[in-house]
């Protein structure tokens, strides 16, 4: 199918940022989100810390004609860097250019991803305010904004506040209610009362959200070994029957790393239409790394007392420009795990599925 057509689609932020001659289609995350809305489906959203598994998961999304989105989290590419050593201007760029060289004219997205307000100090609020605009002018076309750390009233007024810019532009939304925890910690799991709380008050500020992300059990990053998976898909359901008809908002889920595909394949019938996954690609791109080059990441690592994730910045220059023989092993992984993943997300024949939306409503 030619693609070409949904370029006129593309926001206005976005498309300058495209050099002459790419490929890359990224599309608004509001209309791709309102499109996939009535659909059992799910778009698969990568958190990308290492960007040799790009490339795999373009192709991947080409075979099966998926829209796919392309996100880092605050802590992950933050206008320093985050522990990824990719700010918002660095990640658009590393995207149009793994598009150029696989020649990707899917439509996708660009997201910010957990934008964090974790209190209601003005340097925190004033930090994500600054980050998100980066993330517009970087090219960015969705945003999280999670304020979920602060009582319902105030994430809501926070997030009426920092989204404006988005809105102002239509661009996509996302919001959180319930704290999603780390793998290895607990967290009460959101109600169906704070869900509605938090959309009437969005709603009575006339803030038009897309996605709502819940606390359902998930877990961010690696389970623990004899951790438990335990999502309450009932309780997403439950959420999504509460809101979807009010306010048109579907649920995001996030912790996707290391659930098994049965369980995966339920999702889209209780409400979730976006799928985060990001540990699971860092897992890849390790397995695939040169093993000296994993030596050494994983020895500061130790001497440091961190995850290994924070590694990736320290390292950068080195992941970056690894030999062609590991570069081509990371795709191909990246590739395979794509194709069972947007399989399981049901997302086969959605990139059609949005530009069908796009040109009835042109």
């Amino acid at each position: 199918m030619d693609w070409k057509p949904l370029r006129k689609f593309v926001p206005g932020n976005a498309a300058r940022r495209i050099p002459a001659g790419n490929p890359a289609c990224p599309l608004n995350g509001h209309d791709v989100f309102r499109a996939l809305a009535p659909r059992k489906v799910i778009v698969m959203a990568c958190n990308i810390r290492i960007p040799s598994v790009i490339p795999g998961i373009m192709r991947a999304a080409e075979e099966l004609g998926a829209v796919v989105a392309f996100e880092l989290a605050k802590s992950e590419g933050d206008l320093a860097g985050g522990y990824t050593g990719m700010t918002p201007e660095i990640f658009a760029s590393t995207i149009f250019d793994c598009a150029k060289r696989t020649g990707f004219s899917l439509p996708f997205l660009i997201h910010g991803d957990h934008i964090t307000v974790k209190n209601t100090s003005e340097k925190e609020v004033e930090g994500s305010r600054a980050l998100i605009a980066a993330e517009i002018e970087a090219g960015y076309t969705c945003f999280a904004i999670d304020a979920s750390f602060n009582p319902i009233p105030d994430n809501a007024r926070i997030v009426a506040d920092l989204s404006r810019p988005i809105t102002e532009r239509g661009l996509g939304l996302e919001v959180e209610v319930g704290e999603i925890k780390a793998a290895g910690s607990e967290g009460a799991l959101s109600t169906v009362e704070e869900a509605v709380e938090l959309m009437e008050r969005l709603a009575d500020g006339k803030v038009p959200a897309d996605l709502l992300a819940i606390n359902n059990g998930s877990k961010h990053g690696n389970y623990l070994d004899g951790e438990q998976i335990s999502l309450d898909l009932d309780r997403t359901g439950q959420i999504y029957e509460a809101v979807y008809g009010r306010f048109g908002v579907s649920i995001a889920q996030h912790g996707i790393t290391g659930t098994p595909l049965h369980l995966v394949g339920r999702f889209a019938d209780y409400g979730i239409r976006k799928g985060n996954v990001g540990t699971q690609w860092q897992n890849v791109a390790h397995a695939g790394l040169p093993p000296a080059l994993m030596g050494k990441m994983r020895d500061w690592a130790k001497a440091a007392g961190k995850d290994i994730k924070f590694a990736t910045k320290q390292f950068k220059p080195e992941i970056d420009s690894i030999p062609a023989e590991f570069a081509r092993k990371i795709e191909e992984g990246a590739r395979r795990e794509a194709l069972e993943l947007l399989r399981a997300f049901r997302a086969e024949g959605t990139a059609k599925a949005v530009a069908d939306h796009l040109s009835v409503r042109s």
